[in-house]
């Protein structure tokens, strides 16, 4: 496990154990929104964001989290030999995501490129606009895309780590720490 792909829904915890992952692997983290999230919330352009991509997930080690399967394909999972899935109940990602974006915004802690969370953005309507939304409107489809990748030849030569649950992902990274230590 040297190249790592950490996917789920927006709020499930993919950057906090994606860090976890490379601290204790001790190899390089890869956050794709501090790639893709240019300043005032800009997108780098598809074909920026897959060169961009494609030249940090050139090295033999990473661990890269993100979804952005429509941006970049199967650019990342072409190269990964793990994906770890954090496939956490809706509810239990909803309260992660409400009290993460709410304390950012509390906070006005900076993210990536000077965005901040904010207010206005955090109750808007469109899903686009609101990571809350997001999270709730994508949830399912996430499940359903995830679950038939499981299945798909394609993706036959990755391993996957489907994580259901806090305890699900305490135990993965407390065998990662025993695994590193070996």
């Amino acid at each position: 496990m040297r190249r790592i792909s950490v996917v789920g829904t927006s709020g499930s915890g993919k950057s906090t154990l994606a860090r976890n992952i490379a601290r204790r692997l001790e190899i390089p983290y890869i956050e794709l929104d501090a790639i893709h999230h240019q300043a005032n919330w800009t997108p780098m352009s598809a074909a920026d964001f897959r060169v961009a991509v494609a030249e940090r997930t050139a090295a033999d080690a990473w661990v890269a989290d993100g979804n952005y399967r429509t941006k970049l394909g199967d650019l990342v999972w072409q190269r990964a030999d793990t994906v770890v899935w954090l496939d956490l109940p809706r509810w239990l990602v909803m309260y992660q995501v409400v009290t993460r974006t709410v304390g950012r915004a509390l906070t006005r802690r900076e993210l990536w490129n000077g965005n901040r969370e904010s207010w206005s953005s955090m109750f808007s309507a469109d899903p686009a606009q609101s990571v809350i939304r997001w999270a709730w409107t994508t949830h399912a489809t996430n499940r359903t895309r995830y679950l038939a990748a499981l299945d798909d030849p394609a993706h036959s030569a990755i391993t996957f780590v489907r994580l259901r649950s806090r305890r699900e992902v305490a135990g993965f990274l407390d065998a990662l720490e025993g695994a590193a230590a070996d």
